[in-house]
């Protein structure tokens, strides 16, 4: 299937590893103009540099963006319709807060959270929109996580802020619909990452515990950063021009929520 995205310009945060840099190289393996972002400069070049042999035809652009901070923010969103006079696609993705219960979360803890994981969508998306509407169209596609369909243990700040992205993706889709604009949320649950390491029982082998939560999945397998990647180019596609303001899970099944 040929997606259509040859050309548009598109802008993955958080993509120097994981989740971000699969979703960036699918993007740019179907001819998109990429510019990836994320805090790290040398990761991030070197992320860009293994995107470009991944995708030898494709233009790649690193720009270092911490999305917690406003200046970081207005500034990729400023050279990128500088350079390339559109913003077709805004993949807003982030590091998720630490894992722990409730009562160890102090007030700072909380609103690191709130900036890197909530307000950093509203932002970006905010700063993106006048492009999008100038051109007549856009997609924003926010990562979010399968804890906002199904409890996990540990995860009170990462939940708290993606069930509100949740909630404000839903008003911006229709808010945004009469500008052929839409948004959507993709929900990984165990996908190969540094991030999954972070949600293993405490001192159990790292293997041995993926094993059994591969168990517990009805796909018996932990997901690969390309298996959300594919879901993510798609919402970005022509081909997904009636869907908007849902929110998809790619967790092999995981999930036990009906709705």
């Amino acid at each position: 299937m040929d997606l259509k995205l040859t050309n548009k310009v598109a802008i993955v945060l958080a993509a120097s590893k994981g989740l971000g840099k699969a979703v960036a190289t699918t993007l740019a393996t179907e001819r998109a103009i990429v510019i990836i972002a994320s805090r790290t400069e040398d990761d991030l070049n070197k992320a860009a540099e293994e995107i470009r042999q991944a995708a030898p035809e494709a233009q790649v652009i690193a720009i270092p963006t911490d999305v917690s901070k406003a200046s970081d923010a207005e500034n990729l969103i400023r050279k990128t319709a500088e350079q390339f006079g559109r913003i077709d696609i805004l993949v807003n993705n982030a590091g998720g807060p630490p894992f722990d219960q409730f009562e160890k979360f102090d007030d700072e803890q909380w609103q690191k959270a709130f900036d890197l994981n909530l307000m950093s969508v509203a932002r970006l998306s905010r700063l993106a929109l006048p492009h999008m509407k100038k051109i007549g169209s856009g997609r924003i596609i926010n990562i979010v996580s399968g804890s906002t369909k199904s409890v996990l243990a540990n995860s009170v700040l990462s939940t708290s802020m993606r069930l509100g992205v949740v909630g404000m993706s839903k008003l911006m889709a229709d808010e945004f619909g009469a500008y052929n604009i839409t948004v959507n949320n993709v929900g990984p649950g165990t996908i190969l990452t540094d991030r999954v390491k972070h949600t293993l029982p405490p001192g159990q082998d790292p293997d041995e515990a993926l094993k059994e939560r591969a168990e517990k999945i009805p796909l018996k397998r932990i997901g690969q950063p390309h298996e959300l990647a594919a879901l993510v180019a798609f919402l970005a596609s022509e081909q997904a021009s009636y869907i908007t303001g849902t929110t998809i899970q790619v967790d092999g099944g995981a999930s036990r929520s009906i709705y």
